[in-house]
């Protein structure tokens, strides 16, 4: 990684590990919440590839109701540059889930990424106070963690994407 210092203004806000972990703690907060299973840590890979870049975030469904499968048909672009960005953003969100871990926010267990449910007052005061955008990027990675509960596995997410582990 890069020296945070050294980083462009642009990079500090959207990709740092502190924004980046409480986004994939609402992933995980959603597939526990759907499913009562804990996010797959494969599956973590690709929820900020989904929610940071805005073309992709206003193009996900609004419900869970439209599988994976559908929407990715529909949206056969996407599938390709969700695929390409969450290559890029690899080292991001391992920073992310190094950050959260440490932190306490996020509990990884070997192959899962659970939500400490202690700091939900704190996250959700967090994101109350911060921008439309930012409160819109937390409620749709939120909505990726529950999307992703329902399609199955980590394997068949990564499948109908177009990644490999």
């Amino acid at each position: 990684m890069i020296g945070w210092l050294t980083r462009s203004p642009e990079e500090r806000g959207l990709l740092n590990p502190s924004f980046c972990a409480v986004l994939l703690w609402q992933a995980a907060q959603g597939h526990m919440a759907n499913s009562n299973a804990a996010l797959p840590f494969e599956a973590a890979f690709l929820v900020l590839a989904m929610v940071l870049h805005r073309e992709t975030r206003e193009s996900l469904p609004r419900g869970v109701a439209t599988s994976l499968a559908v929407w990715l048909e529909e949206k056969s672009l996407a599938r390709s540059r969700i695929a390409d960005r969450s290559r890029t953003l690899v080292p991001f969100t391992k920073e992310a889930l190094n950050f959260g871990g440490l932190h306490g926010l996020l509990l990884l267990s070997p192959g899962v990424v659970r939500p400490n449910l202690d700091w939900e007052k704190k996250v959700t005061a967090s994101i109350k106070a911060s921008s439309d955008e930012v409160r819109l990027c937390a409620k749709r990675a939120e909505f990726v963690g529950r999307w992703f509960s329902k399609t199955g596995s980590a394997a068949t997410v990564m499948a109908l994407i177009g990644v490999r582990p």
